[in-house]
């Protein structure tokens, strides 16, 4: 018999809770159940960096709630950490929008989308750490949102990237002031710290004015999920999270580069 492992779960409207549960198998096979009953599948073959989504469905009387992107996320995930690099469908017509909706971009045949690069900071330094090698890699123009949790360390990354690109400190979070600028030290594009956690819409982050210095700078928003995408097609986008174990400080870091600007892969040399 296959194993099971439940490696999400989350409430439902109603008070139902959704279990994202993954049966072992060569590549990705994982189902969503609500109430011990199954409401959706995802089958995904990984050959090498390569995985190739072959099916997702979702009961009926669920759609609309998310299961299908929830699943999408979870396949994603294990993927980062399986060291997939894209994701392929060769899916029906009507199921672009919803592929479309979720990252992907339709290139001769197939709908693809990078599949983001995992870094594992087990510590505050290590965060830093990462920030500075992310420095290396940026450039005037460059647009970065960054999520997670509170305290999950976006304010940290930012200090290392601060750091990696020279600018004058001190990097701390403008919280009060919604943005920062640190100017160049070193002749490099400035940095733009921006802090999007009450910002209800992109009309109130554009009445920042960021856009008279988009093109000069580097520009990073925090709590900007949702909110910042409009500031540019190409651009990195970071999520934090906290690993299962409350004990355990360790931080999942996926980079997901977004445009052509992105397209090389150089996210793996920060690794």
């Amino acid at each position: 018999m296959s194993a099971r492992t439940v490696i999400a779960e989350a409430a439902l409207p109603g008070g139902a809770v959704l279990r994202i549960v993954e049966t072992t198998s060569d590549g990705l096979n994982l189902t969503a159940d609500v109430n011990g009953d199954t409401v959706g599948a995802l089958v995904i073959d990984l050959n090498g960096t390569t995985a190739t989504l072959r099916d997702v469905t979702v009961d009926r009387d669920h759609l609309g709630e998310g299961i299908g992107g929830t699943l999408l996320q979870c396949a994603t995930d294990l993927l980062a950490a399986r060291g997939a690099h894209i994701i392929e469908a060769h899916c029906p017509a009507e199921l672009g929008t919803w592929l479309r909706r979720h990252g992907f971009t339709r290139e001769g045949e197939a709908w693809r989308t990078a599949v983001p690069t995992l870094v594992e900071a087990p510590t505050a330094e290590a965060m830093r750490a990462l920030g500075e090698k992310l420095a290396a890699l940026l450039a005037p123009g460059d647009v970065i949102i960054a999520t997670g949790d509170l305290g999950a360390g976006k304010t940290t990354l930012t200090q290392g990237i601060g750091a990696g690109l020279g600018v004058a400190g001190p990097v701390i979070s403008p919280t009060f002031v919604l943005s920062r600028v640190h100017p160049t030290t070193t002749g490099g594009p400035a940095l733009v710290h921006v802090d999007a956690y009450r910002l209800g819409s992109f009309d109130e982050l554009e009445d920042l004015d960021l856009e008279a210095s988009l093109a000069d700078s580097v520009t990073l928003v925090e709590w900007g999920g949702g909110i910042a995408e409009g500031l540019a097609d190409d651009r990195l986008d970071i999520d934090i999270r906290r690993g299962l174990d409350p004990d355990d400080e360790t931080r999942l870091v996926f980079l997901a580069g977004r445009g052509p600007r992105w397209a090389a892969r150089q996210l793996e040399s920060v690794r």
